[in-house]
């Protein structure tokens, strides 16, 4: 559905987009994940039109992305990062000023206006202005104003930033209904829970240039450790070597501290069984076993050498 090739752009001597290049098919959810300053926004101010790239291209199933008058661009929804609402005005009126944008009118204006409200969860507020809302309330507003002409693709960029936890989820679910129906959605972020709930693939995205592209589960197999076990032994350390915990198949990592040792293993199918076992062939015996995954930020930290939320 949606496809960049080496895009890039700078400002000055300022490389902000680096040979950006990724593929959305119809219906996924993409995530453009990256810290402040990465690249994100620039990058999806080109797919939107809204910036001219240095060089690369932006294709639509296929088709190239021209000027501004290229009509492939109404198969577009942009939810920016910056609220685009008139705070004097209520909530419908809002919604039918951008809808006129649309050139939509008279019945097919008030329908889809009316589909939007219900959509975000607003409906009961539609008279009310703007400038009363929440910034969660808001955001919701503007994800509405992005649907109203029906667009095959959504574009958000942060839709989330500053909103409390209760509006984030109804976004979320916005979202989901949404990809239900097919719409092919790239979302930018760099909140990792977003990214692990919402997408399907995820593009990271690092000093304006991609330097991963895969689906969680094959981000997580770029890391040396993708599990690590934690076993509470019932003698703390008794006598138990590192280095011979380390030999056992399967084993990347260990270490021990307060009686409890983790372990870190590639495969937990084959890496769990194989620790356990020789721990009770040894004489190593335990009380409790856990496991856990690292986390996106663990990635990140991996790929990049600094953390997702420095700039």
């Amino acid at each position: 559905m949606l496809e960049v090739k080496d895009l890039r752009k700078s400002y000055g001597s300022t490389v902000a987009v680096d040979g950006v290049t990724f593929r959305i098919a119809k219906g996924e959810t993409v995530g453009l994940l990256g810290p402040n300053g990465a690249g994100k926004t620039t990058t999806v101010s080109m797919i939107a039109g809204l910036l001219r790239p240095d060089s690369g291209e932006v294709l639509i199933e296929g088709r190239p992305l021209g000027g501004d008058s290229d009509p492939i661009k109404r198969r577009i929804g942009l939810v920016p990062q910056d609220i685009a609402l008139f705070d004097e005005l209520p909530a419908r009126d809002n919604l039918e000023f951008f809808g006129a944008l649309y050139r939509l009118d008279g019945a097919q204006l008030k329908r889809v206006t009316s589909e939007a409200l219900d959509l975000v969860g607003l409906a009961d507020k539609a008279r009310e202005k703007v400038r009363n809302f929440s910034g969660g309330m808001k955001r919701r507003l503007n994800l509405a104003a992005a649907l109203l002409h029906d667009p095959d693709i959504l574009l958000l960029d942060e839709p989330t930033v500053g909103v409390d936890p209760q509006s984030r989820n109804a976004i979320f679910d916005n979202l989901e209904t949404l990809k239900k129906r097919g719409k092919t959605l790239l979302y930018t972020t760099h909140y990792m829970e977003e990214a692990e709930r919402l997408c399907d693939r995820l593009v990271v995205i690092d000093h304006g240039k991609v330097i991963a592209d895969d689906t969680l589960h094959g981000l997580y197999r770029l890391l040396p450790v993708t599990n690590i076990l934690s076993i509470e032994l019932e003698t703390a350390n008794g006598g138990l070597r590192l280095e011979d915990v380390r030999a056992v198949s399967g084993v990347r990592s260990a270490e021990v501290a307060e009686g409890v040792l983790r372990v870190g293993v590639h495969d937990l199918s084959t890496g769990a069984p194989g620790i356990l076992q020789w721990l009770a062939d040894t004489g190593h015996l335990y009380t409790h076993v856990a496991s856990e995954r690292p986390d996106l930020e663990t990635v990140f930290l991996n790929l990049t050498g600094r953390s997702l939320r420095d700039s």
